[in-house]
């Protein structure tokens, strides 16, 4: 990779059971890792030369140097 400082994100699981996948670059986007962090975990990830985006399945805060948004059901 090219670049030292890519982009990181940091991911609060706001219940049990939330998912974060890694996605890969390519000409096909697939899987290639995935975590489940159960309420008040943490997660920190980095945007790489294999990691071109993250899914985010549950509810969970994401903090990033764009901002703050919470992901999951608003019920």
């Amino acid at each position: 990779m090219k670049n030292n400082q890519a982009d990181f994100i940091m991911i609060r699981a706001v219940e049990d059971g939330v998912n974060v996948i890694g996605l890969t670059r390519g000409s096909d986007t697939r899987f290639h890792h995935s975590e489940k962090l159960d309420r008040g975990e943490v997660m920190i990830a980095q945007f790489t030369e294999h990691t071109s985006a993250i899914k985010v399945r549950g509810r969970a805060k994401i903090i990033t140097s764009f901002g703050e948004v919470e992901s999951g059901n608003e019920a």
